[in-house]
């Protein structure tokens, strides 16, 4: 059974599938979302919202309709509340977009695995699937994307595939593109290799890039570009709310770090001293403070120092990012692309493919990345012989 909706419909709406979807990352991007359709606020953040991508195609916002998988059981109203008192939402916007809110919430099926589950992964993996499927098929979807949103998990070790890498099984069987916004393994895994080359569909991620290494990411190029010489580069993130507490883990915390301390390795060709560490503070919230010390050289051997400190919101960073990465995993399948989106490599710590370390290389393959959807917008490049969201592989 096709789960596409007919020529005629327009526009033609897009699933949203969050894994993790009851987090703040997942609240705020469907609070955010509705408050942009009923223009309550402007699209700040969203680089998808600029003149850089008008014409590419992409579906609207009003187009997005939001599901996902969780093992939380806290609705999506009183959690946007709960975000609403701690500052991260504005106030007022929880009560207005609560039936918004309310349909996301009842299209959230549970995750897994929990504790006393006894089904194998396969049997996890088709239940995943199948919830995907049926959100497609029951909401008349031309699409669904797939994104990670949920806590960091360890780094996998032996044959058993984590969590993450269950859910991104259940997208390539559910015919998704997907996009891993965590650090977490996803289909980085190698059990997953062969699937996610035979499967046909785009992919993205790993980790967004939000702050301290959005940071490093423009800074590393300005050494290398002005020939000074990083001795050391040290860091230190302050954090709480879900992801302070599942950033305690060492195994966790050393995912994350991978991709902050690659940036730099990239960008300056130099791996510099210093380690980057991560302290849950619970009463931070779902705020943060990263800040970053930088031991340089400049002309006859003088040291210098640079500090930097980015104090955020983890949720209001990521959530803009989250929809514009959904829009592009949407619009590159419908173009027919598949495999790595290397292009997206702008929005990631660790990104998937070859492409650039450098902020501003990495924006300027996403704006071309914008002339390619640009040109395909006629549809005349679009893969024909691809299952739809929900249809059996």
């Amino acid at each position: 059974m096709s789960a596409s909706v007919s020529a005629s419909d327009s526009p033609a709406r897009v699933g949203v599938w969050l894994i993790g979807a009851r987090g703040s990352v997942a609240t705020t991007v469907v609070a955010g979302c509705a408050a942009l359709t009923a223009g309550l606020h402007p699209p700040v953040g969203l680089v998808t919202e600029t003149p850089v991508f008008a014409g590419a195609g992409l579906p609207s916002l009003s187009s997005l309709v939001f599901g996902g998988h969780d093992t939380l059981d806290c609705p999506l109203p009183k959690r946007a509340e709960a975000l609403a008192a701690g500052g991260v939402l504005p106030p007022g916007l929880a009560a207005a977009v609560a039936s918004e809110l309310a349909a996301a919430d009842r299209e959230i099926r549970p995750g897994g695995p929990t504790p006393g589950d006894t089904r194998g992964q396969d049997e996890l993996i088709a239940a995943f699937a199948a919830d995907i499927g049926d959100f497609v098929r029951r909401r008349g979807l031309a699409r669904a994307v797939v994104v990670n949103v949920a806590s960091t998990e360890p780094p996998a070790t032996g044959g058993t595939l984590p969590p993450s890498s269950l859910y991104a099984a259940a997208a390539l069987r559910a015919g998704c593109p997907y996009v891993n916004f965590t650090p977490s393994t996803g289909l980085h895994h190698p059990a997953l290799a062969t699937a996610a080359e035979s499967a046909g569909l785009p992919y993205a991620g790993r980790d967004g890039k939000t702050g301290q290494t959005l940071l490093r990411s423009v800074l590393g190029p300005m050494f290398t570009q002005r020939a000074l010489d990083v001795r050391a580069w040290s860091g230190t993130n302050l954090l709480g709310g879900g992801d302070g507490a599942a950033l305690a883990d060492p195994g966790a915390a050393a995912a994350k770090n991978a991709g902050k301390e690659r940036v730099l390795a990239d960008t300056l060709a130099v791996t510099p001293e210093g380690e980057v560490h991560i302290d849950d503070v619970p009463a931070l919230g779902d705020w943060k403070t990263a800040w970053d010390h930088i031991a340089f050289d400049g002309f006859l051997g003088t040291r210098m120092i640079l500090q930097t400190i980015w104090q955020g919101c983890d949720s209001a960073l990521a959530a803009p990012l989250v929809l514009d990465l959904a829009r592009l995993a949407a619009r590159a399948q419908e173009a027919g692309l598949s495999g790595p989106l290397g292009e997206l490599g702008f929005y990631f710590k660790d990104p998937v493919g070859d492409g650039p370390a450098a902020l501003g290389e990495q924006y300027a393959a996403l704006t071309g990345f914008a002339s390619r959807l640009r040109a395909t917008s006629d549809g005349s490049t679009r893969g024909g012989d691809q299952p739809r969201p929900g249809e059996p592989r």
